[in-house]
């Protein structure tokens, strides 16, 4: 579990997506956000340093997020979630919407193709394992618009260091692979979003597709970013811009 900002101020839980750890959203918590919300961002089940045990299944990850708040004394909140984490926020707000006050989501894995997860479980069959933090860099396939200098900060971030010098990626492997294959299945429909929902997405990604954005359209508030998948790492200030006057303004209702 990782914390920033003040315990008094409105919470924001912030959830992360495959592969990625709770620590994704440090940048924009210690230089935006910490000033005006308090910032939870827990690793989900077989990522960072969160249990490891099967299932991996998104009801689980949805049953073990509200657990978290729970355990925290949390009855409502706002959410971010980026990628996979923006997937089980759909699923949250369909189950749980009593739990929900404003959603962001930022390039969310909707529903990914079967092929797409195929050959994205296919590449993660291998240990995740580095020789150096420019070796993760140098693999993860970020585009030009992606600051160095954060991936190479998330190596360590994200990563444990191996006795012989090398990087292992804090992840069950297993666990990445059932997921793949969680988000090629059929996601809440759309009627099920009722809370304020911002959804930031990356046009040269392509992650969230044309027919994904017209079935939201009534739903969510789209905005497009330049860069790549990790759009707050590529679109900083504008994702921070943004979702500031997202989660500040009591009158965004759809």
């Amino acid at each position: 579990m990782h914390e920033w900002g003040d315990p008094a101020a409105p919470v924001v839980v912030c959830v992360h997506g495959v592969t990625g750890h709770g620590e994704r959203f440090k940048r924009l918590a210690e230089e935006r956000w910490a000033s005006r919300f308090r910032i939870v961002a827990p690793d989900l089940r077989g990522h960072g340093r969160s249990e490891h045990e099967a299932p991996w299944t998104i009801a689980t990850h949805a049953a073990d997020l509200i657990e978290t708040v729970d355990a925290l004394g949390i009855e409502q909140a706002d959410w971010v979630g980026h990628s996979f984490g923006g997937r089980l926020l759909l699923e949250l707000s369909r189950a749980h919407p009593e739990r929900i006050g404003r959603i962001v989501l930022l390039d969310p894995a909707i529903q990914i193709l079967p092929h797409v997860a195929m050959n994205a479980a296919e590449a993660e069959r291998r240990d995740a394992v580095y020789d150096t933090p420019e070796d993760y860099a140098g693999r993860r396939g970020d585009g030009p618009s992606t600051p160095r200098e954060l991936v190479l900060e998330d190596a360590e971030l994200a990563c444990e260091r191996l006795p012989d010098g090398r990087l292992r990626r804090r992840t069950s492997q297993a666990a990445v692979i059932s997921i793949y294959g969680e988000l090629a299945s059929d996601p809440p429909l759309p009627e099920t979003l009722r809370a304020p929902t911002l959804l930031i997405h990356a046009p040269a990604y392509g992650i969230v597709r044309d027919e994904q954005l017209a079935a939201y359209a009534n739903r969510v508030e789209a905005v497009a970013v330049p860069g790549e998948h990790v759009v707050m790492w590529d679109a900083f200030d504008e994702v921070a811009d943004t979702v500031e006057r997202f989660l500040e303004n009591p009158g965004a209702e759809r």
